[in-house]
């Protein structure tokens, strides 16, 4: 890669991109047909002493509404 091509271009030419520019509610939309998890965890200590510990796991995707047909 050369500094004066862009590394979207790099990755689009081994093919882990796709050629043309995808907006960003494209992908969100494609990420929310498939769905998408987000996870985490927190944990807040003193003198490697665990105080609190949050977890969190969230399943978020599209929900589609049956119109009756």
């Amino acid at each position: 890669m050369t500094l004066d091509q862009p590394r979207g271009a790099v990755l689009a030419q081994e093919g882990r991109l796709p050629p043309e520019r995808v907006a960003l509610v494209d992908l969100l939309d494609r990420l929310l047909a498939g769905g998408v998890v987000v996870s985490g965890d927190l944990v807040l200590s003193i003198a490697d002493i665990d105080l609190v510990r949050i977890s969190v796991r969230a399943l978020i995707m599209s929900v589609r509404g049956s119109d009756g047909e």
